[in-house]
């Protein structure tokens, strides 16, 4: 049995990554008010940012406020995911997040987007965590 498609090329799970960051971003832009991206360049940035922020700083956040994590019952951890988009913020001149509620209304999309994209095929699960829980449900099915 063949182990099929091939995976792509790391660069292009990045560019993958990148984009689909950028197309949440935009997303919060155009729903939420409190939320404002100078032009195409900032948000690709800002997508830039965010995307490394959540593949290096994140994961070491979360292992971090692991006990107080378990304490919340993992509230301790939007915090974290939180804190990716105010520092990606302050790192970005033409991203702007105006207003605590407008932040939390905007990790929680990006939450939302996120777990919809991990229940949607398509190219963005070639990247991180989507990548390797298509690779265990295909070998479930086999």
């Amino acid at each position: 049995m063949g182990r099929g498609p091939r995976s792509p090329s790391l660069l292009v799970r990045l560019g993958i990554s990148w984009l689909t960051n950028a197309l949440v971003l935009a997303l919060v832009a155009g729903v939420l008010h409190g939320v404002h991206v100078a032009n195409a360049g900032d948000l690709l940035a800002a997508a830039a940012v965010f995307g490394v922020l959540n593949t290096l700083l994140k994961p070491v956040l979360r292992l971090v406020t692991l006990p107080l994590a378990i304490l919340t019952l993992g509230i301790a951890w939007f915090f974290v995911s939180l804190l990716m988009l105010v520092i990606t913020k302050a790192i970005v001149g033409g991203f702007d997040i105006h207003g605590f509620w407008t932040l939390v209304a905007a990790t929680l999309i990006v939450w939302a987007a996120n777990v919809a994209l991990d229940f949607t095929p398509g190219p963005w699960q070639l990247t991180g965590r989507r990548r390797r829980l298509r690779r265990r449900r295909r070998h479930e099915l086999t």
